[in-house]
């Protein structure tokens, strides 16, 4: 039993990280401290004034655990990850969670490979952006590796180390073939690093290069390498586009600005690399109840650049934010030189931070009716739909579906909504194992055994490995079960539990005579819903959302074991090889439709192989 009193008077006066956790074990908060025991006992002080978000905050702790560490640096590092691994309900959280693309070179290969990344590993790679456009990041590596003979492959290249026979790149004159083994470091490096250069905003070197190739070609009546030479200098010219902003000391910073109401906050970065401006990305900003400005920003940079792969040489702010100096020596650390936060007062950097003030207040007005709008049919429904069913709370619904044609791969899917939005991350789909025909009662009991099952076998394996907080989606069971039907599917998924020992609510997501959701299914009752309501919209949402997820693993069941029994009956064409193509296309179709030179480029599939799969389909 956990005694609060008894473990605050332990509490150590030494810095470190504390977690707060609910009386379900859920990590709610997380906090760093220069001394553990003055900052985790102000929480249970009357006499310590706190917002009211905190106060909710501290009436649901059940317990906490603390982590010391050796320095206010090291507990700052330590806060951050433990944030990035618990996303706790009461941290300040960004809301946002689309990532921008960044071009990756892998400088640890002897062999480095230019490509698109969301995101990054603190390793020896060299990282580019990030940028706004993903095309456009595609459109740049396509020229950058064409122009250089840059491999595409994820083959291990190794001098004087073969590796497979070379692609069709090589072939065509667009790659120098790393895989034979035979190509020297030092010259491919020389070409990595003109890559590097273009993107570093040199860009007249690339279009020197390839008007003297271009030029070379003509004079030697290769017309038509000529004009490949030309498309690649018209692709360069449209990837170097002109900035409407510049700086003249050329160097890489983000200019951040924010803006904030009662309720919500946006905060506006701008990226600014060689002195050209080359995007920007806005984050909404929640439960910031009673957080001021300087709070909000303060807590922004520190997750912020926990989880970019590039930190500038200098961040402008528009305010000073809580312990500056010690972020800047942790961001110094991470990017390894002497990181920079400026607060400009006057001149044209000012004028780029109020720039973005002012771009963070437009997001806000524009986006604030559409948030109250995502609010009402996510969260808000979820409250609708407990207070419908009686129940006090629900967080996270799990929802089943099964799909089959006359009994023919049986499959299962299981879908996840938390708090109304779905988490695609925690999708899992069942191949049905024990059960032979149309019988979706005993297919549903396979699927929901397995899984509770895996959720326990997952969470004892954790704890031997004394890793509790890194549960996977199985391991996490859910607050409400929805199953796609009524009555049948209903008592199938009661028995489950029963026989596991769980409870956990249950209820049918039922549909008329047009497969259209109709009500649910509820203690052995038939409970209506408003159409216009939106618990009635999200059970839909869940419902389709299920059906969809099994209807497209069954498709794709029965594609691959069409494309395998057709394969069969070519030439040439055996188990490895089989294997190959289907690794490589979804469907029967795409190899229909492809050319002998996509063929071709399978790993296994040689020229004479590729012609004949390409006239058994054409014949």
């Amino acid at each position: 039993m956990f005694n609060t009193d008894e473990e605050l008077s332990k509490l150590p006066h030494k810095p470190g990280c504390y977690i707060m956790h609910d009386e379900s074990d859920n990590v709610i908060y997380v906090g760093k401290a220069v001394n553990l025991y003055n900052r985790v006992r102000s929480y249970f002080r009357e006499s310590t004034k706190k917002t009211p978000k905190i106060q909710r905050m501290v009436s649901l702790i059940h317990h906490f655990e603390y982590i010391v560490v050796d320095s206010e640096l090291e507990a700052l590092v330590l806060e951050n990850n433990l944030i990035k691994e618990y996303n706790p309900k009461y941290n300040t959280l960004l809301k946002d969670s689309k990532t921008y693309p960044y071009i990756k070179v892998s400088l640890y290969d002897q062999y480095p490979k230019i490509s698109m990344v969301r995101k990054s590993a603190r390793d020896k790679a060299k990282y580019f952006g990030p940028f706004t456009s993903a095309q456009a990041v595609n459109d740049t590596i396509s020229l950058l590796n064409a122009t250089y003979g840059l491999r595409t492959c994820n083959r291990h290249c190794e001098k004087g180390v073969a590796n497979g026979r070379p692609c069709l790149n090589y072939h065509m004159g667009r790659c120098m073939a790393p895989c034979t083994g035979e190509v020297d470091p030092i010259e491919y490096g020389q070409r990595i690093d003109a890559a590097m250069d273009f993107m570093n905003g040199n860009d007249k070197t690339i279009l020197r290069e390839l008007t003297d190739k271009m030029q070379a070609a003509s004079d030697a009546l290769d017309f038509e390498k000529a004009m490949e030479y030309r498309d690649l200098i018209e692709g360069a010219k449209r990837i170097i586009e002109r900035q409407k902003i510049t700086d003249t000391d050329e160097g890489d910073r983000d200019i951040i600005g924010i803006a904030a109401d009662d309720t919500d906050a946006v905060v506006q970065v701008f990226f600014m690399r060689s002195g050209k401006m080359i995007g920007r990305e806005h984050h909404h900003i929640g439960e910031i109840e009673g957080a001021s400005k300087r709070e909000i920003l303060t807590e922004f940079v520190k997750r912020y650049y926990s989880g970019t792969p590039f930190v500038p040489r200098e961040i402008m702010l528009p305010m000073e934010i809580d312990e500056s100096d010690m972020i800047e020596e942790w961001l110094s650390l991470v990017k390894g030189v002497k990181v920079k936060l400026l607060i400009p007062k006057v001149g044209a950097k000012e004028r780029l931070v109020e720039l973005a003030n002012n771009n963070a207040g437009t997001v806000l007005d524009r986006d604030r009716e559409k948030l109250i709008i995502e609010e009402k049919t996510t969260r808000g429904a979820m409250e609708e739909l407990c207070r419908l069913l009686g129940l006090p709370d629900a967080h996270r619904v799990e929802a089943f579906d099964i799909s089959n044609t006359n009994g023919f791969e049986n499959v299962g899917s299981m879908v996840v909504f938390e708090d109304g939005k779905p988490v695609k991350g925690d999708y899992r789909k069942f191949k049905i194992r024990s059960v032979e025909g149309p019988d979706d009662y005993a297919c549903m009991y396979e699927v929901l055994s397995r899984r509770f099952l895996h959720g326990f076998n997952e969470k004892e394996q954790l704890d031997r490995e004394q890793l509790e907080r890194s549960y996977g989606s199985f391991a996490r069971f859910p607050d409400l079960l929805l199953m796609d039907g009524g009555k049948g599917q209903v008592n199938v998924a009661k028995r489950v539990l029963s026989e596991l020992r769980l409870d956990i609510p249950v209820c049918g997501m039922v549909k008329d005579d047009n497969h259209n959701t109709r009500g649910l299914y509820v203690e052995g009752e038939e409970i209506g819903i408003k159409r216009t309501s939106e618990a009635f919209k999200l059970i839909t949402r869940i419902q389709d959302e299920a059906h969809r997820f099994a209807i497209e693993y069954h498709k794709s069941l029965r594609s691959k074991q069409q494309v395998h029994s057709v394969l069969d009956e070519i030439t040439g064409i055996g188990p490895a090889r089989r294997k190959a193509l289907m690794r490589s296309f979804d469907s029967i179709n795409d190899i229909k439709e492809a050319s002998v030179e996509r063929l071709a480029a399978v790993d296994g599939i040689t020229q004479d192989v590729a012609e004949k799969v390409y006239e058994f389909f054409h014949r």
